[in-house]
């Protein structure tokens, strides 16, 4: 919860080294290497502090200026994430126009590759952390794989149980670990002040106008410096904007820049320790405990992307851009303590066989690089609407800002890309599954809407049926879910023809997710009498929220006393049968119904008593084509 009082704050302060920054705070594990590696030409110190240069300045464009002082500003109620700026990116824009299926798309295609990051980021880091013990004895060498791997299942094993007490300790066991990184870099620095010189930015800039493919190409591998600044956005609505930006400003990046800073001082007196030059600074009876202290270090950044990625598939199944998720919540106190089974072992198998498939945190350090940048790339595109309609700039001054960090942006794609076969494929791969999972279901609901649409009854029209032919009612209370307000459900008129009865009072209940984070609860429900003990109630939530419908129905001003023992929930399971030359392709037709199948239960998701629902089923199939312009993907 965010509490940006005077005396909170330091401590929330804290509490975000554990969850936004580490990511970034692990990535002096792999970043020189890596730069060191994709360098084409022979490393000279001047070459060295070019190479630093645009490391520095990465963090200080990109993260400083660009997250933290720009993008952050696209908040909704203090939240952030690139679902919450597509949200805010589509409010100005019109209904079924083109534009915003333009930015709908964006933000589906940013999403789809943070799954690519999340795939990816353990995978790297453990790698990364793990092969110091190569420093001290190459005897070590083929354990790293085996134990990587382990690491990874019992990391994503523990996610279960929770790790809401464990995570308590983030904050802390970071601030040590950036503590160790700007001291561990400042005695390197010490010894060669020299290093100093890559503070300026025409150094770096020197090299990638006079080496060509080759400068270009480093890009690749300097964006690593930056990976998990998108943590900074996305996590704004769990600390509030101001102590990351305190954490970044006073911890986190001078932690970063000292600490690169001595790996290039190291390397200037010390050349021959390339290899692994994060752990070549500090001396040969350290380098075990630093591994020791790595892994911790990479199992934090590693939940934290996987905490991630919980968050946004629920908010992204808010949306209606995904099926229904089993969602367990694993804490009590803090409902943001989730856990999806589905995803989680998802996640797991795909980072698993990433460890297998590139053994090393260099031959990842593209494929990492890829993810970051596009998803970095979209934000900035995304910003520029809602800096022109949101906080009404001019054009020339959205231009100005979004066009630089646009170009920046698309420099940093551009060389990841450029190494696509090298790894780039794999989180670009990752997106395109997700994406068309995504657009698929979002296609696949409009058009199974519509199809239900010609067969439902208006409620005036029951009603006058009612009056001509009088219905048995029953004691009790029926509540009938439906995505329709104004309408029969179809499960109301199926019970009605299989028992002939109607309850005492029926409830026609509809659940709306709105593309604003949370709905205040003054403004939670509305409900309408349409006479003859039927009601009508709708509930809104916004898609950071959990749907709780007895929560829902117990808290309501209904016009009538409710007794949850005696309430009986019908809902409805859609079953399709494909057919050819529909809007939707065949395969995406039988796509949509094995997503359809798999999605969670309406008990599950909204939370009712098992014992107290009614489930019907309708064959459908899918009409020709959607009679109303698409709004998204």
């Amino acid at each position: 919860m965010k509490d940006d009082s005077k005396a909170a704050l330091p401590w929330l302060a804290m509490a975000t080294l554990g969850v936004v920054f580490g990511d970034i705070g692990t990535s002096p594990l792999y970043t020189v290497s890596a730069c060191l590696s994709a360098l084409s030409i022979s490393t000279t110190p001047t070459h060295l502090l070019a190479i630093l240069s645009l490391i520095l300045w990465a963090l200080i464009l990109i993260v400083a200026v660009k997250y933290a002082w720009f993008v952050m500003r696209a908040d909704e109620h203090g939240e952030g994430g690139i679902m919450v700026l597509t949200a805010l990116a589509a409010r100005a824009t019109p209904e079924g126009s083109r534009g915003r299926w333009v930015i709908f798309a964006l933000g589906l295609l940013g999403a789809a590759l943070f799954y690519g990051d999340g795939a990816v980021t353990p995978a790297i880091s453990v790698l990364s952390a793990l092969q110091g013990m190569e420093i001290a004895s190459t005897r070590f060498t083929p354990f790293v794989v085996p134990l990587s791997v382990g690491i990874i299942v019992g990391l994503f094993w523990i996610q279960r149980r929770g790790t809401g007490t464990i995570s308590r300790l983030f904050g802390p066991a970071m601030l040590a670990w950036f503590l160790l990184l700007f001291a561990s870099g400042l005695g390197w620095v010490v010894q060669s002040p020299s290093v100093l010189r890559a503070l300026d930015p025409w150094l770096g800039l020197h090299m990638l106008m006079n080496h060509g493919v080759g400068g270009f190409t480093i890009l690749g591998a300097v964006v690593l410096a930056v990976t998990g600044a998108e943590a900074l956005y996305a996590d704004m609505g769990h600390f509030g904007a101001r102590p990351i930006r305190l954490a970044w400003y006073f911890v986190v990046l001078p932690s970063l820049a000292f600490n690169y800073l001595g790996q290039g001082a190291l390397l200037i007196l010390h050349p021959a320790a390339a290899k692994n030059p994060f752990f070549e600074m500090f001396p040969h009876w350290a380098t075990i405990p630093m591994v020791v202290v790595s892994g911790i270090a990479t199992v934090i950044a590693s939940q934290s992307i996987i905490t991630g990625a919980y968050s946004a598939t629920r908010q992204a199944s808010m949306l209606g851009y995904l099926p229904r998720l089993t969602i367990r919540h694993t804490s009590a106190a803090e409902r943001g303590q989730i856990y999806l089974p589905g995803l989680n072992w998802v996640l797991m198998i795909s980072v698993i066989l990433i460890i297998l498939a590139f053994k090393s945190s260099n031959a990842l350090s593209f494929a990492y690089g890829t993810a970051v940048t596009g998803t970095m790339l979209f934000t900035t595109i995304l910003v520029f609407f809602v800096a022109r309609e949101n906080w009404q700039w001019p054009i020339w001054k959205a231009s100005l800002f979004c066009g630089f960090f646009g170009l920046l942006d698309g420099v940093f794609f551009g060389a990841n890309v450029s190494k696509f076969v090298d790894g780039g494929w794999v989180p670009v791969s990752i997106g395109v599954v997700v994406f068309t999972l995504m657009s698929t279901w979002r296609r696949g609901r409009k058009l199974l809407s519509q199809a239900l649409a010609p067969s439902a009854l208006s409620i005036p029209d029951f009603l006058g049926m009612m009056a001509v032919s009088p219905i048995d009612r029953v004691p009790g209370t029926a509540v009938f879910l439906t995505v329709r307000v104004g309408g029969i459900p179809h499960t109301l008129l199926h019970n009605l023809k299989h028992n002939k009865v109607l309850h005492e009072r029926v409830v026609i209940l509809t659940i709306q997710f709105e593309t604003t984070p949370r709905v205040p609860r003054a403004e939670r429900t509305t409900i309408r009498d349409y006479g003859e003990g039927i009601y009508g109630l709708t509930a809104r939530y916004g898609f950071m929220e959990q749907p709780d419908i007895p929560e829902v129905l117990g808290t309501a001003n209904l016009p009538f006393h409710w007794n949850p023992a005696d309430t009986t929930y019908f809902v409805s399971r859609q079953h399709i049968l494909p057919k050819a030359g529909g809007s939707l392709s065949l395969w995406r037709q039988r796509l949509f119904a094995v997503m359809l199948k798999a999605s969670a239960t309406a008990i599950d998701f909204f939370r009712l008593p098992a014992n107290q629902v009614m489930e019907l089923g309708d064959i459908v199939e899918l009409p020709q084509r959607i009679q109303q312009p698409p709004t998204d993907p």
